[in-house]
């Protein structure tokens, strides 16, 4: 020893990534990583609820410091990857979880068991809805328009303007209700998905800069399924996505998935990926 005194402890936080009722396996969280600067996932119990978490430093996980690295799409993605690791930790085995937002943030371990006490009978009856039951992803597009032959000029070509106008108006026309007929598949494909599902919700459609096509996304729906129904989840969606009985649309899908989008309280905004930093007195997952 060089009998220097050991130096106060780098100050930290609490990252939590999700609440089930019984804990994870030990050997399986000690295998997750979660946030890379931080220490190893553990678990803190109350009220019958356990919480998965995870220690990190403070000067990379507070207000101003996460701001500036979730403002950075690296940064983001390797945070958000993070989070899901420990959710996956969390609800690994077909444990029922409630996945906590990205960056949910506690001063200590007693504000973070505190919160989970607040909302402990509401977060029991959303594990309780939640048990067997997985979140599928479906995402439909107008399908892709055929590429239209090059408009001829010179000789033999129509120099009426009102021909030129008529034209045009054909055109739009037929966009028009292409659009209409692809919003109208887009529709019976949620109804007839829907069949399989206990419950269904749709968010916001991505703008085409996301996802790199050029025709719209009309749906982006969560399915959320009974295990017990999975198989027939998934028949359906292969016979609409290889049959084609709706030929005006796409349609991608993925899952099944931990029900992110189902495992919110009911006074949630149903936006699971905005930033949100708790209090000592609540938990909103």
């Amino acid at each position: 020893m060089n009998g220097r005194p050991a130096g106060p402890a780098a100050p930290s936080l609490v990252c939590a990534f999700a609440v089930t009722r019984t804990p994870p396996d030990a050997a399986a969280l000690a295998a997750t990583t979660g946030h890379e600067e931080g220490g190893p996932l553990r678990v803190l119990h109350t009220d019958g609820l356990c919480l998965v978490v995870q220690d990190v430093p403070a000067e990379l996980f507070d207000d101003a410091a996460l701001a500036e690295r979730l403002g950075r799409p690296d940064d983001l993605e390797r945070c958000a990857r993070a989070h899901h690791r420990g959710v996956e930790a969390a609800g690994g085995r077909g444990r029922s979880v409630v996945p906590l937002p990205l960056a949910t943030l506690y001063r200590g371990d007693r504000s973070a068991r505190r919160a989970v006490a607040s909302r402990a009978v509401e977060l029991g009856a959303l594990l309780d809805r939640l048990r067997g039951r997985t979140e599928w992803a479906v995402k439909v597009h107008a399908a892709e328009p055929a590429p239209q032959a090059a408009s001829r000029s010179g000789a033999g070509t129509a120099a009426d303007g009102r021909a030129y106008l008529s034209r045009a108006s054909a055109r739009q026309r037929d966009r028009q209700d292409s659009h209409a007929k692809a919003l109208a598949e887009a529709e019976a494909v949620d109804a007839r998905l829907r069949r399989y599902a206990v419950a269904a919700t749709r968010h916001r459609p991505q703008n085409v800069r996301l996802t790199g096509r050029r025709s719209p996304q009309l749906l982006n729906c969560a399915y959320l399924v009974d295990d017990a129904l999975g198989p027939a989840f998934a028949r359906a969606l292969a016979a609409l996505t290889a049959d084609r009985p709706y030929p005006a649309v796409e349609i991608g899908a993925s899952g099944p998935w931990i029900p992110y989008s189902f495992a919110r309280l009911d006074d949630q905004a149903p936006d699971r990926t905005a930033l949100r930093r708790h209090t000592e007195q609540e938990v909103r997952p």
